[in-house]
Parts: structure tokens; sequence; C-alpha cells
């Protein structure tokens, strides 16, 4: 057995999503054959990926039906999430910026947001989240850190803010900079710049993934973030009802517009359903039934998961400490999420060019 004939075999092997086999994608590496054992390591394109055991079993097979079943076999299953980003002169050490948006206010999505970032990370990617609601944000409420304040530090003569870290995650919000009791009275060029420093001003370091919790519809916010940085993708949240889908839709038109034209990575569909904790078997569709659902269809998108109204996720973004920390069914839920976000990061990076920075003539 030659290193050569390893990867011949493992050649027969694709991954479900990118469509490519392994040793083409260069997801194979450390190929090392002693005797009658073979040890490698598949390099899978991210921590999350929800497929890591189905391809782990037909790497076994492909190398169990060229060499048969008597060889000992050690995979190593790791991961390098991809990005198309290259020496990017903002955020240089940022893999994947992704936008967090819903068309109207309520839907859930600085929720959603803030446990995808924490399932992200609990599944072994590094994982950044900055509140760019400067006019609402909640993000310091629902990671208990109201009271925190970044530090500053110089860099190359040049004083960068340090985000706070917590479970996992590092953040960033105009809540760390004002009293938590206190409004935001600034006209959009204002909260504007303030983003504009979140991004590159803040030392974020190295991240696989940088969500960007966007205010409600679609305002100056979100031109100042896609004329800032190139952006990897958006989510869209929404829940199943006429009114919350028809400014959805408004949204996914925003991103998908010509000018801007950042790829939608898939639609959110927040509660969904609700389930009383006493009939756990029991759905009831008070907002409707699978509104997200048709209108991901309707626009040739995916739908990345549906997320029921359970009470102890209201509870956790009170009390500062998200579902997706707990060891329950909510937390299983946002995982699952988390794994699809990743999957079509993945699949968008293998299929299209890297999205530029939008120039706007007015």
């Amino acid at each position: 057995m030659k290193r050569e004939d390893i990867l011949k075999a493992l050649s027969e092997v694709q991954d479900p999503d990118l469509k490519q086999d392994l040793v083409t994608l260069k997801m194979i590496e450390d190929v090392v054959v002693d005797g009658n054992k073979i040890s490698f390591k598949v390099v899978l394109t991210t921590p999350a990926c929800p497929l890591k055991e189905l391809i782990r079993k037909d790497c076994e097979k492909a190398i169990f039906k060229h060499f048969g079943e008597n060889v000992e076999l050690d995979i190593v299953m790791t991961s390098s999430v991809s990005t198309i980003r290259n020496q990017a002169p903002m955020l240089p050490g940022v893999k994947n910026i992704i936008a967090i948006s819903s068309g109207k206010g309520g839907v859930g999505k600085s929720t959603v947001a803030s446990n995808l970032a924490i399932a992200l990370s609990r599944a072994g990617a590094d994982v950044g989240l900055i509140d760019a609601d400067i006019f609402g944000p909640s993000i310091p409420t629902m990671f208990n850190c109201e009271n925190e304040q970044p530090g500053v530090m110089e860099i190359e003569d040049k004083k960068m803010i340090v985000p706070i870290q917590q479970y996992g995650v590092k953040l960033m919000s105009i809540g760390f900079l004002t009293p938590p009791e206190g409004a935001v009275v600034w006209r959009g060029p204002m909260a504007g710049s303030a983003l504009k420093q979140f991004l590159g001003d803040t030392k974020w370091g190295e991240l696989d993934y940088l969500l960007i919790d966007l205010p409600p519809g679609t305002s100056d916010i979100h031109l100042t973030l896609v004329q800032t940085v190139p952006v990897t993708g958006a989510v869209v949240v929404t829940t199943p009802q006429k009114v919350a889908l028809t400014d959805a839709q408004k949204g996914i038109s925003m991103f998908s517009q010509g000018q801007i034209n950042v790829p939608i990575l898939g639609l959110v569909e927040n509660m969904a359903y609700f389930t009383p904790e006493e009939l756990p078997k029991n759905k009831y569709y008070i907002f409707g039934e699978d509104g997200g659902k048709k209108l991901a269809e309707k626009h040739g998108i995916p739908l990345l998961g549906q997320v029921p109204i359970v009470q102890s996720i209201r509870e956790s973004g009170d009390s500062g400490y998200p579902s997706a920390l707990k060891d329950d069914v909510t937390a299983d839920a946002f995982s699952e999420l988390a794994s699809s976000l990743a999957r079509q990061v993945a699949i968008r990076n293998a299929n299209f060019d890297e999205t530029k920075v939008v120039e706007i003539k007015s």
C-alpha cells in the first residue's frame, strides 16, 4: 500500500454538499502507511459540519473496498473553516462576515443571532458578534454583561478597542459604551460611524465567523455595512405570519439587488409553532404554519431551521444565559441551526466569488 493508492481510493468519496471528491477539495492530509495500518486526516470545512460521521463512514468504506477489511484504520476528523477572503485590508483575520437581518422588529433576530454565535462557538469555531442595532442594543443584556466596558490597547501607534468576551464569543455593542438606561439619539451618519469603528477599530483577531446583528428593516446601517466590508452572506429571520413575511421579503430583495448582491445563506423561521411543556408532542401554529418555509421555497433559498416558541428561550434571553448554553431541546435546535448555517457558508464559499465592497453612487 502506497500513499498514492490511499489517495486514489479516497478520491471516490464525495463531500455531499460541495459535490466534489475529498482529494480534489484538498480535504485529505497527513496520509501515512505503516505496514497494515493506514492513517490520515479529513479536514472538514467547519467544525459544525453535520455530515461528519457520514464522511467518516464513506472514507472507511472506500479504504475497505480497495484494501480489505483487515487493515487497521485511523481517521482523524478535524476542520478548517473555509473562506474566500484573502489579505483583506479590514478585518484581515476574519474568515466570514455574516449579516443577521430581519424585515421588521419583534421577530427574535437578536435572540437567533446570540444563540447562533454561541452554538457555533460550542461546535469549536472562533466567533465574534457585533450588535449593530445602535438605537436598540440588546446583546449586552442577552449575554449578561450590561455593566462591562471594553478595553483599549495600542497597536502600531493606533488605539484599538478590545471586545468583551463572554460564553466563548467576542462581543461589541454600543450598549457597552453608553449608560444602560440612556437613549442613543443620533442621526444616521453617526450610527454608521459607530459601526465602522466596531469593524475597523476593534481588535477582533482570528475569527471563523463574525456575525453582525443588524437593526430591523433596511436602513443606513445596512448600507454602511456592505460599503465597508465584503459580506460573505446574509441570514434573514422571520416569523410565520403574513406581515412579517412581507417585510422579510423586502430584506431578501435588498441583499439580492444588483448593486448590493450579497448571497442569501438562508432563512430562519422563528416562533414557528408553540409546544407546551406538558404536551411535548403537540404543535400549535399560532402565527400560521410554514410561512417561512414557503417564502424560502418561493425565492429558492435554504430554510436553515424552524425555531419553536418555548418559554425557556425568552427566560434565557432575559437572564443573560442564552438557551444554546444549556443541554436541552432548545440547545439542540440552535446547534442544528448553527450546523445548517456553517454548511451553507461552506457551499457558498465553494461556488461563488468573494462579495465585493459595495460602491453606491449618489
